[in-house]
């Protein structure tokens, strides 16, 4: 751990953008709780609508992440961080008029327009990375945004729920839009070292579309790369978890407050998988890739677990291995490409990396959603019974609805065999690389530091 402090403590501008990224996601998960209830509860539960809130998180990134890679690539990236995140605030605060069912659409075109600029966000956040740390701590600085990330779960969806249980969801909103003005101040102090800015603004690549898709075919194993994230995306936790906590295992007001645990147990379980695996990565492309191949075994064996458990405190703990693998290949896979790739593509490899991704997630979220009706429907389930405000009442009341637990049962089993496919995937070319000669530094990444 004194390692990761002092990482923090010598590298002043990623300490900037790490701060910014703890404040922003603290109020972007009390967003999620609370507009996962509103959807919920506006829709009645329905798991087509619940699945197109989520696919709306992630369609605008999917469509506008080729565009946004070429803008990153072109651009000032912290210009970028600092102005998407200043309009994050005006969209989050938007929110507030989707007082009412006849209003669901509201959240649904603001989701739109809030993922839009996170389509240029993460990649310009992880594009920048590189310039801020040196070569040699890539791992670490990577590690401390995703475990960042999954701590920011755990506790900004825990007390996301408590706060929108005692003081309503209109206040998470407000809470979620200052946030994103306080990050926004805090990223324009990032001073980006000189030689960085000149080489970024220098390079020799043209930042066409086109021109990062023939880099790619010309480094297979950055192509191979980039298909990590997607690999991992295959299934969706959020509909299930949404399901679970507001139709199964319902704790405080409409579930918000079980939604808030299982959130929370899905970010123990991402801090805690590259933590553990960091012990044994010596930073070479080589071990990175094998323990890229333990963390789709772990995402397998979540899903798995998921596929035959019937108690909440078993769900949490399918759930937290998931996350574990999840949180491990994503770590692992943005460390190769930082040090696979020159800084002049890394925006729009960030771009593909992100839209692959997102693509794969939109087809589980639809597929999950349509799923998850199809059973709901036929279990005849009664509507959310009256005022549930009182904290504890859920933990006495926890409501078992066996038909639909049973499906999603099902639904995370079949969801864990074809997860098997992209283990597969990865374990032969893996295997395959090894017998090769022993790993050289690739000859175009970047040197900077």
């Amino acid at each position: 751990m004194q390692s990761y402090i002092r990482l923090v403590h010598d590298n002043p501008n990623f300490a900037r953008l790490w701060f910014a990224q703890i404040i922003s996601l603290l109020g972007d998960w009390f967003n999620t709780i609370a507009l996962s209830v509103l959807v919920a509860h506006y829709s009645g539960g329905s798991g087509i609508a619940i699945s197109l809130y989520l696919m709306l998180r992630f369609l605008p990134e999917l469509l506008f992440g080729p565009f946004a890679g070429i803008l990153v690539d072109r651009f000032d990236r912290k210009l970028i961080l600092v102005y998407c995140n200043f309009f994050r605030m005006f969209i989050v605060a938007g929110f507030l008029f989707a007082s009412s069912p006849d209003r669901l659409w509201v959240i649904y075109v603001l989701t739109i327009f809030q993922f839009i600029l996170s389509s240029m966000f993460e990649p310009a956040q992880a594009a920048i990375t590189p310039a801020l740390v040196k070569r040699v701590d890539l791992v670490k600085a990577n590690t401390i945004s995703s475990i960042t990330w999954s701590v920011m779960l755990a506790v900004g969806a825990i007390i996301g729920g408590i706060v929108a249980q005692l003081l309503g969801t209109q206040v998470s909103l407000m809470v979620g839009a200052s946030t994103f003005g306080l990050a926004s101040l805090l990223l324009t102090r990032i001073d980006v070292p000189r030689s960085q800015r000149i080489a970024h603004h220098q390079n020799k690549s043209d930042g066409s579309f086109f021109e990062g898709l023939r880099f790619v075919r010309h480094h297979p194993n950055i192509g191979l790369a980039l298909t990590v994230k997607a690999g991992g995306s295959i299934g969706n936790m959020d509909t299930l978890m949404t399901l679970y906590a507001t139709q199964i295992f319902i704790i405080g007001s409409g579930g918000q407050l079980s939604l808030g645990i299982l959130y929370s147990a899905f970010g123990l379980g991402a801090f805690l998988g590259p933590m553990l695996m960091n012990r044994v990565n010596d930073g070479s492309i080589r071990r990175m890739s094998a323990l890229i191949l333990s963390g789709f075994l772990l995402m397998t064996i979540g899903w798995g677990l998921l596929g035959v458990v019937s108690t909440f405190g078993l769900v949490i703990l399918g759930i937290g291995i998931r996350a574990m693998g999840s949180s491990i290949n994503w770590t692992y896979s943005t460390v190769i490409v930082q040090k696979s790739a020159p800084d002049a593509y890394l925006g729009r490899m960030f771009s593909l990396d992100f839209a692959g991704f997102q693509l794969v997630t939109v087809i589980s979220i639809m597929a999950h959603g349509w799923l998850a009706d199809s059973v709901r429907s036929g279990a005849q389930m009664p509507l959310l019974q009256g005022d549930l405000s009182p904290i504890l009442i859920g933990f006495e009341q926890v409501i078992s609805r066996p038909m639909l637990a049973d499906g999603l049962n099902t639904l995370a089993l079949i969801t864990g065999l074809i997860s098997l496919v992209p283990l597969m995937i990865w374990a032969l070319f893996y295997f395959k690389d090894r017998q090769t000669e022993p790993e050289a530094e690739p000859v175009l990444a970047n040197a900077n530091h």
